[in-house]
C-alpha cells in the first residue's frame, strides 16, 4: 500500500521507518521549536500534508525515546487524522521535564504516524445493552 504525501515546505522529510517491519512512521520537524522546562508547550510543523486513504485513519504517537530521555510528549496522544484532512500535519509536543528546556530542529524525528483501518459504526441508540462478564465495572476493577 502506497501512502501519499505533498510537500508543503522546503526542507521537509518525508516520513522513514527505522526498521524494516516497523509499524510507525517517524515524523520530522521541518522547523525549529523550543519546549520550555516544566510544560513548555509547541505546535511542531511537519511540512507535509498526508492522503490517507478511505477506511483508514492515522494516528500520530509519541516516540518513546524523547519520552523516557526527555520528557517529551504529545498534548492530544494520540493524535487523529481523518482520511479527509489535507492539511499541514503538526504534531502537539509537551515538555513534562521540570528543569530542562527542550529544542527542536529541522529534520528531528518528533512522532510517530501509525495508518489504522477502522469500522465505521452507526451510533443507534438502545434501551440495554448485552451483558458481559465485565458489566459496568470501570477503574481499577480488573486488578493491579
Amino acid at each position: 500500500m502506497e501512502l501519499r504525501f505533498k510537500v508543503l515546505a522546503e526542507g521537509a522529510r518525508l516520513p522513514t521507518r527505522a526498521n524494516d517491519g516497523d509499524a510507525g512512521l517517524d515524523l520530522h520537524a521541518a522547523e525549529s521549536a523550543r519546549l520550555e522546562a516544566g510544560g513548555g508547550r509547541a505546535g511542531v510543523g511537519t511540512g507535509l500534508a498526508v492522503e490517507i486513504p478511505p477506511g483508514h485513519a492515522g494516528l500520530v504517537l509519541p516516540r518513546s525515546g524523547l519520552a523516557a530521555r526527555h520528557g517529551i510528549a504529545l498534548v492530544n496522544a494520540p493524535g487523529l487524522i481523518d482520511s479527509g484532512y489535507r492539511g499541514e500535519l503538526r504534531v502537539l509536543l509537551l515538555n513534562t521535564d521540570p528543569a530542562e528546556p527542550f529544542e527542536i530542529e529541522p529534520g528531528d524525528r518528533i512522532a510517530q504516524l501509525l495508518l489504522v483501518p477502522f469500522a465505521a459504526a452507526e451510533p443507534v441508540a438502545a434501551g440495554e445493552l448485552s451483558d458481559s462478564p465485565r458489566g459496568a465495572a470501570g477503574f481499577g476493577s480488573s486488578g493491579s
